[in-house]
């Protein structure tokens, strides 16, 4: 009877296919792809993406899930049940290392996200020097590390709302733009051409170093991992929530995309880029708004819903992955002790002035370039390039597992075939390795450095910490 109680308490297949539909995708995926990919074109990149990718992505992560249903670590857990703690440990430096630039998006977002809620448009924003709002960015940044340092919670339950607000009014844009013309028929509207020619890509230099865009844009699903357990009857019910998600991203990328084409032109989007990099999610609501006779209500809604989550994202983004690299048994063997040391509020702080020098010094040194437009663009960039860097581990973890397939047992299989399981890993595996490093590339030298050197740097730092900790137990041996 208590078995029965604790199994009702468990939530349906449904309700995390949605949990995760929420947090993997998201508005600003549909502009990414639409900006980058010259509009309509994009539809031929995303069904690829999706066939080839995203869908084996998250039937791994299904089987991983069901594999080790009472694992609640995540990634670094399947690592090191599958390759040990030394790798855990690179795993959980990898996902901690990719925040970094991640973070410093974050308060650029924030600050961007607030000149649109309180002036309606960035046209004063855009006229500081760029000096100004770097400095303003790492002043807010530096509060959130505060923030973070206090152990204050109250930003983390704003996260959770602030996301499923992202989440409703991407949604809502969707349909709202499809039920436009019956509502306002006279409105300025743009024919959807679907012939071949507006549908597939030139495949130049272009659309290959973009790719990282849709990689990062589909990925992310296993960080509900942690919630396998959670499921009702999981080896069963979490791979299947898993191929719901990959059914409902494939239609909202796909119908977000015909939306958009009704609204904007690509010659349009292609002259000014960077501003629609920066501001086309903003620009498509103050559209919508006009559509529908209120003005920029739309809009400023989704502005003050984005400044909430850029921010309590930030504090979320500080902690969160700072406490699964350094709060891992496996991977602490690694770490540094001075690393590890806890203040009197439970954060780890001398871990969140690592971040304050790395994130605040990519902060300060995009204070050079021309526009905080750029900035953000930049920014997009080169989190395309270094966050699905953290992917690898999930397709490395799965490789292992299905090698060591009769010592863990899973209640899903992706696949029986052996041969076609490794051919999926690999290939996933490649792909992104593929898309990260061709997205380095930018015609644009600094910005070409940039996406070098950092994640150089992080890696080397990654390196290092391990030869640190080997002589300071050298020397507490002696």
């Amino acid at each position: 009877m208590i078995q029965d109680q604790s199994e009702s308490k468990k939530m349906t297949w449904y309700t995390l296919a949605l949990m995760a539909f929420s947090t993997v995708w998201g508005f600003g995926n549909v502009v990414n792809g639409y900006v980058y990919f010259n509009g309509t074109q994009v539809i031929f990149s995303w069904i690829l993406m999706f066939a080839l990718y995203f869908v084996p992505y998250a039937l791994m992560v299904g089987e991983l899930g069901a594999a080790f249903k009472d694992s609640e670590g995540g990634v670094s857990s399947w690592v090191n049940a599958t390759m040990g703690n030394k790798w855990a440990y690179y795993a959980g430096w990898t996902y901690w290392a990719c925040h970094i630039v991640y973070i410093s998006s974050k308060g650029t977002g924030g600050l961007r996200a607030m000149a649109w809620g309180i002036l309606g448009n960035t046209n004063w924003y855009d006229k500081l020097p760029t000096y100004q709002v770097q400095l303003a960015t790492l002043a807010v940044f530096l509060f959130f590390c505060w923030v973070t340092s206090r152990g204050m919670t109250v930003l983390k339950g704003l996260a959770t709302v602030a996301g499923t607000s992202m989440f409703v009014m991407s949604i809502l844009y969707i349909v709202m733009m499809f039920a436009a013309p019956a509502i306002n028929p006279h409105a300025n509207y743009l024919t959807i051409d679907l012939n071949w020619k507006h549908l597939l890509p030139t495949f130049n230099v272009k659309y290959l170093t973009s790719l990282s865009i849709l990689v990062f844009a589909v990925g992310g699903c296993e960080k509900i991992s942690p919630y396998v357990n959670k499921v009702k009857n999981p080896s069963k019910n979490f791979p299947r929530s898993m191929i719901a998600l990959a059914v409902m991203v494939v239609v909202s990328a796909i119908l977000g995309t015909f939306a958009m084409a009704m609204m904007f032109s690509p010659k349009v989007i292609n002259a000014d880029l960077d501003n629609y990099i920066s501001n086309g999610a903003y620009i498509a609501f103050a559209k919508l708004g006009q559509y529908y006779h209120v003005g920029n209500l739309f809009m400023y809604i989704y502005a003050w819903c984005n400044v909430i989550g850029q921010f309590s994202t930030l504090v979320i983004s500080i902690d969160a992955p700072l406490r699964m690299l350094l709060g891992s048994k496996e991977a602490q063997e690694f770490i540094p002790s001075k690393l590890l040391k806890l203040n009197k509020h439970g954060a780890y702080i001398n871990g969140i002035w690592l971040v304050v020098v790395l994130s605040g010094g990519l902060i300060l040194i995009q204070s050079v370039v021309p526009g905080s437009t750029q900035v953000m663009s930049q920014l997009v960039k080169l989190n395309s390039t270094t966050m699905p860097l953290r992917y690898l581990w999930v397709f490395a973890a799965y490789i292992a597992l299905r090698k060591h397939r009769d010592k863990f047992k899973a209640g899903y299989e992706m696949t029986k075939s052996q041969g076609l399981a490794f051919t999926a890993g690999i290939w996933c595996f490649l792909v992104t390795l593929a898309c990260c490093l061709l997205g380095i590339y930018s015609t644009d030298t600094f910005t070409l450095i940039l996406n070098i050197a950092t994640p150089i740097i992080l890696i080397a730092l990654g390196l290092i910490l391990p030869a640190i900790k080997r002589r300071e137990d050298a020397a507490k041996a002696n």
